[in-house]
């Protein structure tokens, strides 16, 4: 399977960006945050929500506001999108969520730590590749990083930090929904920013999701219930990803049940409504040779008889007097349910 396209470019930025860690960050730097000493020792143990932890420093920055179903919503939905989107690929895509992205300062020891509300793998990691941490400088990054600044503000520390550390891809999402911390300046919207010569600049669409517009994102994250310009555009970008890989929705074990499943209920239906028209006709013919004319409307009448029996049909044609007596007949064999 063909790597993406970018995979060769972000592999050949991170050479470039392994600058040593920024200055330590305080509070001040940090909108949204508040510094709070974690020893090493405890780093493994914290589960408070934190955005960024050093070890030279023992600091950690933590989010002030509680965590709440408007923050996790955008990540969680790019989770179910990008299984659409996968679906219409064929081959898989995996989110894992909250991730401890990692830079060692030896075996074991961690210098630093990220934090990401959303990580999305492309191509995900095999059997016994992945790992409890994602290791920034030894192993492969995520295509894309989503950071949802509900109550915080990414832009001016921790998007800088993703650069650094060389991530192709930093979507960054401020939800319609707003928090009151935030200050009024912060507009909703999404973020695109790619990397490109070790820098971030940023973009009107993503690279690793070919067409997929930052508008159409941030209305895909928010809205109440999917729209057709969201259906429509994940089945144009998972077949874009398909093509440049040769699969497609049959390859989705999933989506090709489904496909299987219609299929077969179509062949059914074209089977049902030849042999419709079929017993139709041959009434038809005989009510024709008995000599008793057939109104135009007769041929949509019969549908109504699409479970009666065929020998009760042809009976009822050999034996009525005129057509209304025809249907009259076939009537009283099949009277219809009452409502």
């Amino acid at each position: 399977m063909a790597e993406p396209a970018h995979a060769t470019v972000a592999q050949s930025d991170r050479r470039q960006r392994r600058d040593p860690l920024a200055p330590p960050l305080d509070a001040a730097d940090c909108p949204g945050c508040e510094a709070v000493h974690i020893p090493r020792e405890k780093i493994e143990d914290y589960e408070g929500r934190l955005e960024y932890w050093e070890a030279e420093t023992a600091t950690a920055m933590v989010v002030c506001e509680p965590t709440s179903p408007y923050h996790e919503k955008p990540s969680q939905r790019l989770a179910g999108l990008v299984r659409l989107i996968a679906a219409s690929r064929g081959a898989p895509i995996e989110t894992f969520g909250t991730a401890d992205l990692v830079r060692f300062g030896g075996p074991g020891k961690t210098k630093a730590l990220l934090q990401a509300d959303q990580v999305v793998y492309l191509h995900p990691p095999g059997p016994g590749e992945l790992k409890p941490k994602i290791d920034v400088d030894g192993g492969d990054l995520p295509d894309v990083i989503l950071e949802v600044d509900y109550s915080t503000d990414a832009r001016s520390w921790k998007v800088p930090l993703y650069e650094a550390w060389g991530f192709p891809e930093v979507w960054v999402e401020v939800p319609d929904q707003r928090s009151p911390s935030r200050p009024r300046s912060r507009v909703s919207g999404l973020t695109i920013h790619v990397l490109e010569g070790g820098r971030f600049r940023e973009a009107s669409a993503s690279r690793a999701f070919p067409g997929w517009t930052a508008e159409e994102i941030h209305a895909a994250l928010n809205e109440p219930a999917m729209s057709h310009c969201t259906v429509e555009a994940l089945h144009r970008v998972g077949t874009a990803l398909g093509a440049a890989e040769g699969t497609g929705p049959d390859d989705d074990p999933w989506l090709r049940r489904h496909r299987e499943q219609s299929r077969a209920e179509g062949r059914n239906q074209g089977r049902t409504e030849a042999r419709t028209e079929a017993r139709a006709a041959s009434a038809l013919a005989i009510l024709k040779e008995r000599g008793i004319a057939a109104p135009p409307d007769l041929p949509a009448a019969l549908t109504r008889f699409d479970d009666a029996d065929e020998a009760g049909l042809m009976r009822a044609a050999l034996r009525c007097s005129s057509a209304a007596d025809f249907l009259r007949r076939l009537e009283r064999r099949n009277p219809r349910p009452r409502r």
